[in-house]
């Protein structure tokens, strides 16, 4: 078990480190970061100061120094300064992680409490109505792009209905009422196709643990069918699921740039996005470090429940 873990924690790592020396080498690739402060959205900064900002962050040295530097920063926990407001990064981030935290915990509650009783009942009623139902949700939630699902959600809901905000997180001082009124449609929306994997993968396991031996014997033995399906079914199944859900929350952190510039909610993937407009290197370089690790750590917790309880994964 120990030799298991270790190989997967040195590949988590290693995973990360590669990550980052991509995404640092692409952001350098593009253009000049410094370019964007003389076009007309910049500051106009005449070519004699952009040449001392060049060397303060070290632009006239090798890429590969470059990247040393910066790695060797962020493992002294210092990340930068943005281009554009020379702020740390690290406060930045520190400002809006919570708001992409919270959407994620929303969407995976959503993801879970929705997906896995589709898929349960899915699999109980094989071949009828509920199955044929679940089974299209799931493929339709898989199939239908993030992007185009919250514009649906803003037209309907917000638009046409005045249900829901539109987007935003919200004024910090509203009311508890008000706040879940602007998580409900972007965890909804976010959490749509999680749901829907849950119901495939709680589908197929359902339907493996009922076809099973010791579910027949059960049944045989005149067990009664919800308890069959609860106790034996059920528990037995869930273990695709859980060691999935880590890395769905993973997903969720990694994967909500989409809808955060969908909804304007204030968090990291919309910063990132704007990094990139921006060719803020150092803000692009720190939030890619930050979704790669997350990934990373939740794929190692996944890898380690699943060996937990299949001690087969640890010999593979």
């Amino acid at each position: 078990m120990g030799r298991f873990l270790a190989r997967r924690a040195f590949f988590a790592v290693l995973t990360v480190f590669a990550a980052t020396l991509i995404v640092f080498t692409v952001s350098r690739l593009v253009g000049d970061p410094l370019q964007f402060l003389i076009r007309p959205e910049g500051y106009g900064i005449s070519p004699e100061a952009l040449e001392a900002i060049g060397k303060k962050i070290g632009l006239d040295r090798p890429l590969i120094v470059q990247y040393l530097i910066w790695i060797g920063g962020v493992l002294r926990g210092d990340f930068g300064n943005t281009l554009l407001t020379e702020k740390p990064v690290i406060d930045i981030f520190l400002e809006k992680a919570p708001a992409t935290i919270q959407l994620s915990a929303a969407a995976w509650i959503v993801a879970t409490i929705v997906g896995v009783p589709v898929g349960v009942l899915s699999a109980v009623n094989r071949g009828g109505v509920f199955d044929y139902i679940g089974r299209g949700f799931a493929l339709f939630g898989q199939a239908v792009p993030v992007f185009w699902l919250g514009i649906m959600g803003i037209l309907i809901f917000s638009v046409q209905l005045d249900w829901l905000p539109s987007g935003t997180k919200g004024p910090p001082d509203a009311s508890l009422w008000e706040t879940i009124r602007h998580f409900i449609l972007p965890s909804l929306v976010l959490g749509w196709s999680g749901a829907a994997s849950y119901a495939r993968l709680t589908r197929s396991a359902m339907l493996e643990v009922l076809d099973s031996e010791f579910v027949k014997m059960a049944r045989a033995k005149g067990v009664a069918g919800q308890k069959v399906i609860w106790k034996h079914a059920f528990r037995n199944a869930m273990i695709p699921p859980i060691t999935f859900s880590a890395l769905l929350v993973a997903f969720f952190l990694s994967g909500q740039v989409v809808v955060e510039v969908v909804f304007g909610w204030p968090g990291l993937g919309r910063l990132a996005t704007e990094s990139v407009f921006q060719n803020d290197f150092n803000t692009l370089s720190t939030s890619v470090l930050f979704f790669a690790a997350m990934f990373a750590f939740m794929s190692f917790l996944a890898d380690t429940l699943y060996a937990i309880v299949d001690p087969r994964i640890r010999y593979s």
